[in-house]
């Protein structure tokens, strides 16, 4: 499946979270990202992820392992996406050191998810905030099939529009650039 995903900086924090909030009940979530490579950095070079998260909420904690494919679409960035759940998080990041990988990078996100649908589709929008980056962003997201993609990515749009955000917020830039490039 590929992830149809698009992603804003939000400069109405407030009113976006009102918006979402008229559509589902927000799942307020920590997540603890772990990000791993080949020693070589093959796997950012080629585009690819591999990650480990730990994710804390109110109903407890739960950990799953996913692996990101290079984008499928040079203007938003989506890429195939497969995740796992896993049982204990510090065996997962055993097994990947086992398996020769290294830790890249790892940070904690500050999450408000909203399930929903919307154009006859099954919607994901999540206020993120990283302490260590300014601002707050909003990803907006379906998985759909490789053919669907396009029109995926359009209902993500007008989504998007529902909730103020406009063209000129989406943003490619990556957690993880920004958080390296913080910490220099």
């Amino acid at each position: 499946m590929i992830e149809a995903e698009l992603k804003a900086r939000v400069h109405a924090p407030e009113a976006v979270m009102r918006r979402l909030e008229e559509r589902a009940v927000a799942r307020v979530e920590v997540y603890r990202d772990t990000y791993f490579d080949r020693p070589d950095g093959s796997l950012d070079k080629a585009g690819q992820e591999l990650r480990v998260r730990t994710v804390h909420s109110a109903d407890g904690t739960r950990t799953v392992l996913t692996w990101k494919g290079a984008a499928v679409d040079a203007e938003s960035g989506s890429k195939p996406e497969h995740e796992t759940r896993v049982e204990d998080a510090e065996q997962a990041h055993a097994i990947l050191r086992g398996l020769g990988h290294v830790e890249v990078i790892a940070f904690e996100k500050r999450c408000r998810n909203y399930e929903f649908e919307a154009r006859g589709r099954r919607m994901l929008a999540t206020l993120v905030r990283v302490p260590e980056i300014d601002g707050t962003f909003l990803e907006v997201e379906t998985l759909v099939a490789e053919e669907e993609l396009a029109a995926a990515l359009e209902d993500v749009r007008a989504v998007l529009g529902e909730l103020g955000i406009g063209a000129g917020d989406l943003t490619r830039e990556t957690y993880t650039g920004a958080v390296a490039a913080r910490r220099g």
